[in-house]
């Protein structure tokens, strides 16, 4: 058994700003997120620019925060929200949706695509193989901050918690979802692929890894199980993330088409 050892979430300060190790991890994530699109971009036949990436980071970075934000207040802080109504803007209390950040991506992504002139499918393809990294970071953060424990057990690696041994399921979510995630789809990614194969992928990843974890991880307080002592609203909203990456995944291998982020005689 490991004891937890209680890190301040507070990297440093500069007078009267208090920068955490939680809103580092997003500059981590959005900073490798650029510097892998940034090497994709660069490979023979790719049919990306630098301008495009640097803008298409621009537009994720934005999705996610905004998503990510009101994911979070519309999925697990209404009761908050019912006591402040200014508790969306409050975003020094924490509080961060994957699924609503997921959200928000996906609809600032088909923005971008639709001004650049690009398949919102191969914009999608494009950014399945960036974010593990990113995701793996942020996970760390949950686990600085001393947040999203999972149930007690028993386990050699559980972490004294406040008296009570954890699971630590952040280091969990962030080697299945984060880690894994990354390098499976950085090796899918680097060959032609179907369009929507690696967006079905992701979803498949991430699904399953976040299934998984649900089942040690404890539910938010003011929430609780939704049934039977086991059933989370993570299970809730992860469980369409990977019926649906299986649906693009046969979609993809059915029709076969080219992705557009390669020129013809690349891909071919």
């Amino acid at each position: 058994m490991l004891t937890y050892p209680g890190f301040d979430p507070v990297a440093f300060s500069l007078g009267p700003l208090h920068v955490r190790w939680y809103g580092l991890t997003y500059v981590i994530a959005f900073g490798v997120a650029w510097w892998l699109a940034r090497r994709r971009a660069a490979q023979p036949g790719s049919t990306w620019t630098p301008l495009d990436v640097d803008d298409f980071v621009f537009f994720a970075m934005l999705g996610t925060i905004l998503g990510g934000r009101i994911g979070y207040v519309l999925f697990y802080g209404l009761s908050f929200w019912a006591q402040d109504p200014w508790y969306p803007l409050r975003i020094t209390d924490g509080g961060m949706s994957f699924h609503g950040g997921l959200i928000g991506v996906l609809v600032a992504l088909a923005w971008f695509a639709r001004s650049r002139g690009k398949r919102v499918a191969d914009v999608f393809d494009f950014a399945a193989a960036l974010p593990g990294i990113g995701i793996l970071a942020v996970r760390m953060g949950n686990f600085i901050n001393g947040e999203l424990w999972g149930r007690p057990g028993d386990a050699p690696w559980v972490m004294m918690v406040d008296g009570v041994p954890r699971h630590p399921t952040q280091i969990y979510e962030a080697l299945l979802e984060g880690l894994l995630l990354a390098i499976v789809l950085w090796w899918f990614t680097s060959k032609p692929r179907p369009r929507l194969a690696p967006s079905g992928l992701f979803l498949v990843m991430y699904g399953l890894g976040r299934l998984t974890v649900e089942f040690w991880r404890m539910p938010d307080a003011h929430i609780g199980y939704l049934y039977g002592g086991w059933l989370t609203m993570g299970h809730l909203l992860t469980l369409p993330m990977l019926l649906a990456g299986l649906a693009l995944m046969a979609l993809a291998y059915r029709r076969g088409e080219a992705s557009g982020n390669l020129r013809a005689t690349a891909a071919g």
